[in-house]
């Protein structure tokens, strides 16, 4: 089985962010979610993954993942050069894929757990498709599915007004080679996309064999800053454990679970886990609170940060308090000592703010 990883588009939804950077990349307890996706590719024991790419893309992710050798798997990248839907990126690599079963993953997903047994459950079942669901409170705002009571696909429609379930596609799709005659067989939609839920519901038009499984752990699409913030909530809480390898002074109180990485320095601060603080970062006179993770090279200077993002060579200085924020690489934050606020922020790199 081969690994199909999507890592192309605009990221528009986390701009201005993403006007720098690859929203794939953007770290979830100070790594990229796009590595928490190859983890689970290596851990399910795929030998082989294509990365669609994009012009605004590409560079990035070829520096951050390379040959995919520390994964143990050859990575091949394959480029979109304008996002013309989920089933375009399949057909973009129908070279690379050849008549090899696939699992297709979007690469700013995040779910509670491996896929390990999704592909055993996938090959054991010999289906056309094997997808995975998950319960969401709106489904108008995703690709829906009705399933029978074996668990066998009915209908798929792509973010209708009069949803039949509450069964929401989560971005991990397992094929046969036979979805690429459906997508042969299917015309872009309404927004000009190829949509793969368009395949897979010709998939079932054709006879063919469609499995739906309900996820039991949590799934998160990272495209928006809440949701964002929310996986970082849910890796911290759920995977980190306590490790200081950082300068802790007489003067500090670090509780819980918080990593601190190598030549950091905290100082006369307070930090309350879950929280991930990385390299070469430097915490005086601040309070960090649960839920924040800080990337390597900041400094946290008499402020108060709690339930945030913060990417590398961030400086902060004099806020009182920092919640709900996005802080991309290199960013600025001053303020006057002379008020006091609670903010929330989403900057993108090298961004100045004075409050």
């Amino acid at each position: 089985m081969k690994a199909l990883v999507l890592a192309g588009g605009r990221g528009t939804r986390l701009r201005p962010l993403t006007h720098t950077a690859a929203k794939q990349l953007v770290p979830v307890a100070n790594r990229p979610i796009l590595f928490y996706v190859l983890d689970n590719l290596a851990q399910a024991g795929i030998k082989e993954v294509g990365i669609i790419v994009s012009p605004e893309t590409q560079k990035a992710i070829r520096e951050a993942v390379g040959d995919g050798g520390r994964w143990g798997f050859r990575a091949e990248y394959l480029f979109q050069e304008e996002p013309l839907g989920l089933a375009h990126a399949v057909k973009v690599a129908r070279v690379f894929l050849g008549e090899s079963p696939f699992v297709m993953y979007l690469g700013d997903n995040l779910i509670g757990s491996g896929i390990r047994e999704y592909c055993e459950a996938f090959r054991a079942a010999k289906t056309d498709a094997l997808i995975l669901l998950k319960q969401v409170e709106d489904p108008t705002s995703f690709g829906v599915v009705e399933l029978d009571g074996n668990g066998r696909v009915l209908s798929l429609v792509e973010k209708p007004k009069h949803p039949k379930s509450d069964l929401a596609l989560v971005g991990i799709y397992f094929f046969s080679p036979k979805v690429h005659r459906a997508i042969e067989e299917i015309r872009p939609s309404w927004r000009g996309e190829l949509e793969i839920t368009d395949a897979i519901q010709r998939l079932v038009e054709n006879h063919g064999e469609v499995a739906g499984y309900i996820l039991k752990e949590w799934w998160i699409d990272t495209g928006k800053k809440d949701d964002l913030l929310a996986a970082n909530t849910l890796v911290l809480d759920e995977w980190i454990a306590r490790q200081i390898d950082g300068d802790i002074d007489s003067a500090s109180q670090v509780m819980g679970r918080v990593v601190i990485g190598k030549e950091s320095r905290v100082q006369a601060s307070t930090v309350r886990g879950p929280v991930v603080i990385g390299e070469r970062v430097v915490i005086r006179d601040s309070f960090i609170g649960p839920f924040t993770t800080i990337g390597n090279g900041s400094q946290i200077v008499h402020s108060v940060i709690e339930h945030s993002v913060i990417l590398e060579g961030v400086l902060i200085e004099n806020v009182d308090r920092l919640e709900d924020s996005l802080i991309g690489n290199g960013a600025k934050i001053f303020k006057d000592q002379a008020t006091r606020q609670a903010y929330r922020l989403l900057l993108g790199d090298d961004s100045v703010v004075e409050l």
